[in-house]
């Protein structure tokens, strides 16, 4: 029982370590380029959004038992995720919530 709490740790801290390396990726953008603008709003939004996104599949991982349905669940975590990014950035829906 102790190695695979041990296991899912690992993977739980990893998860948050991809979400602070995505964070990363426009922070660096933003020393180099005028093209990438954001600010503490911003890179709180993303990190909320992607952290989120994280738990949810960590606990999708740890519940599933079935790797097809740990499959399908994650793609449809990260499809939602896909759309809820899409209409921040760019308005695809339409909602007042759209960054354009």
């Amino acid at each position: 029982m102790e190695n695979i709490t041990h296991t899912q740790n690992i993977r739980f801290f990893l998860i948050m370590a991809i979400v602070a390396a995505a964070l990363m990726v426009p922070l660096v953008a933003m020393r180099f380029t005028a093209e990438v603008n954001w600010n503490v709003f911003d890179f709180m939004v993303a990190g909320v959004l992607l952290a989120s996104t994280g738990i949810v599949i960590e606990v999708a991982l740890r519940t599933i038992t079935n790797v097809w349905y740990r499959i399908a669940a994650c793609a449809l975590i990260l499809f939602v995720l896909f759309l809820v990014w899409a209409e921040l950035a760019v308005g695809v829906f339409g909602t007042r919530f759209a960054g354009s």
